[in-house]
């Protein structure tokens, strides 16, 4: 698998945003809003590819200076499971180290807790709903 950092708006950009529609929206009876995209311009997107097949993705949405979010996380239905999402994290820790952040955070649904608890994330605060599912903050020190 090779693992790469994708062009805001760029062909790649957008397969990513079907992947994330088909694995993050449509279980929930959900649509990306393709008007909100445009505040993604300052993420960094990530992206796990197999040949030209797009695997998984991600986007680091810079907060501060120290701080950088972990958002969007979705991998192919028929591969979760096999280990591409645990790489496709570690990838994009190593890249966000590289940047000097110190810290990700980000949103975790409640049935994926146990998978970034695995990979050194901690949970903080309370459980709350987002997009109608529970939710709950989790952070890394990097």
């Amino acid at each position: 698998m090779n693992f790469i950092v994708v062009a805001y708006q760029s062909e790649e950009y957008y397969r990513m945003v079907d992947l994330r529609d088909t694995i993050l929206r449509k279980p929930l009876g959900l649509t990306l809003d393709l008007t909100s995209l445009g505040n993604e311009a300052e993420s960094i997107h990530v992206a796990g590819f197999e040949g030209n097949t797009l695997l998984c993705c991600l986007l680091l949405t810079p907060l501060d200076t120290t701080v950088i979010q972990m958002r969007q996380v979705a991998v192919d239905t028929a591969l979760q499971s096999k280990g591409i999402g645990k790489k496709l994290v570690q990838f994009s820790e190593n890249i966000a180290r590289e940047l000097s952040f110190k810290e990700i955070i980000l949103h975790a649904r409640k049935n994926v807790v146990g998978f970034y608890e695995k990979l050194g994330y901690s949970t903080y605060g309370e459980e709350y709903v987002e997009v109608t599912i529970p939710h709950i903050n989790m952070k890394k020190t990097l």
